[in-house]
């Protein structure tokens, strides 16, 4: 969150490793954002920011259901209207199995620059809040809510 530059999250993470750095430095900045909003806010408003990021969908999730949707349609496509349709599911799936293997496939690029988050990103901003709620006694706690939130996110990231 330092100007100019900012906090990153660490990664051993495949999916961050495969996407641009502009686009993760966007993810981030805008998980910094939302934790500096939230700063200073009541526990209830803080809870309710936990509880939605414990309901968003994380980039695993939004694959494996694009995939299955795809995979799906092709199939029952290729036996009730056209059997050319069943070409469908023989390309999305591999793309779904290079993905498991590397952290990348085809659409990866799109829902990232979507926004759509990694599982520890999401972990990430949620840990950050719940030390700004005060749930972690060794987060630095003073009377400036930027300063506040700067060392939760730097905690969720240690």
């Amino acid at each position: 969150m330092r100007e100019g530059g900012g906090c990153k999250i660490k990664t051993t993470d495949r999916v961050r490793a495969q996407t641009a750095a502009e686009t993760n430095e966007a993810i981030d900045r805008q998980a910094q954002l939302r934790l500096l909003r939230a700063a200073g806010a009541p526990a209830a408003v803080l809870d309710r920011l936990i509880a939605d990021l414990d309901d968003e969908w994380d980039i695993e999730r939004w694959l494996e259901t694009n995939a299955s949707i795809l995979a799906l349609s092709g199939t029952l496509m290729g036996i009730f209207v056209n059997r050319k349709f069943l070409i469908v599911p023989c390309l999305v799936l591999p793309f779904l199995l290079q993905h498991a293997i590397q952290g990348w496939c085809p659409p990866v690029p799109l829902f990232r620059r979507k926004g759509v988050r990694t599982r520890r990103e999401i972990e990430t901003e949620k840990n950050a809040l719940k030390a700004l709620r005060g749930d972690f006694a060794e987060v630095e706690r003073n009377q400036n809510p930027r300063a506040e939130a700067r060392a939760a996110w730097e905690a969720a990231n240690a």
